[in-house]
């Protein structure tokens, strides 16, 4: 799939929804990627991680890593047409980490996929995790970066390959233009959930 049929996909299962949102980062958008909304179809999630496999194919990876929860489902899918383990980092007491038993050996060849990056917050995380074990990341898949290249996860930018690139404009709340002229916020996604 190029960009162009991404998005296509994305327009068409209503993952792409325009508005005024609140971001997980505290940044007020125009735009959200609804990614739920086309990771409900299996079959479209899985023609998704085929890109994945197929891109980073001849890395060598051992172990598929996403970050919960939209990660987890990537990682699973992207990690079975790879023929490799898959596993997930997730928050404890605020801080994200290796749960469940999981771990990963010094030296294994890591690919770490995700699903929407606006700061790269997240999957930063999941590299210093990967990172105090001693893994390899070989790779990070993202399905939607809509950071205007912007992220920065402390790997080199080769080693990324997003899906889609979305340049979304972004605002603090105190600047947001949206705000201004009185149209009402949305929370999307978990992280207003207590």
């Amino acid at each position: 799939m190029n960009e162009k049929e991404v998005e296509l996909l994305l327009r068409e299962t209503k993952a792409i929804l325009e508005g005024h949102f609140l971001l997980t980062s505290g940044l007020h958008s125009p735009l959200y990627v609804e990614k739920f909304n086309v990771l409900q179809h299996p079959e479209y999630t899985e023609q998704l991680c085929k890109e994945f496999a197929e891109y980073f194919k001849d890395k060598g990876i051992e172990t598929v890593i996403g970050p919960a929860t939209g990660g987890i489902i990537l990682s699973q899918v992207t990690a079975r047409l790879m023929g490799v383990r898959s596993i997930f980092t997730e928050r404890e007491k605020g801080v994200m980490t290796f749960r469940r038993g999981f771990s990963i050996r010094p030296g294994e060849k890591v690919l770490i996929v995700e699903d929407v990056v606006t700061t790269g917050g997240s999957v930063k995380e999941v590299v210093d995790v990967v990172n105090k074990m001693g893994g390899d990341i070989v790779g990070i898949g993202l399905f939607v970066d809509r950071s205007g290249g912007k992220a920065d996860f402390g790997v080199p930018k080769e080693k990324v390959h997003p899906l889609l690139h979305l340049t979304v404009p972004t605002y603090q709340a105190e600047e947001c233009p949206l705000c201004k002229q009185g149209i009402p916020i949305t929370e999307r996604g978990s992280h207003h959930l207590k």
